[in-house]
């Protein structure tokens, strides 16, 4: 279940970023750019320029986990 913890934090990572990133470089930006481990159990989403897909990173029982979801109008 994604949102278990009643205090979980969501940072929206608000510059349009290349969605061909996976794990490693998401992980990067979050540690970079927000200025928070990401491997502490929040949520950090990202965007692309068109605002048409976003890509979700949380870190659970010992390892990254990445969903994405492609936008329609």
């Amino acid at each position: 279940m994604l949102l278990q913890e009643p205090n979980l934090s969501v940072w929206l990572y608000a510059h349009p970023v290349d969605m061909r990133n996976q794990f490693d470089g998401l992980a990067a930006l979050a540690q970079s750019k927000l200025k928070r481990p990401a491997n502490s159990g929040e949520l950090f989403v990202f965007i692309n320029k068109r605002r048409t897909y976003i890509k979700i990173l949380y870190y659970s029982r010992g390892g990254y986990c990445l969903w994405s979801k492609r936008l329609e109008l």
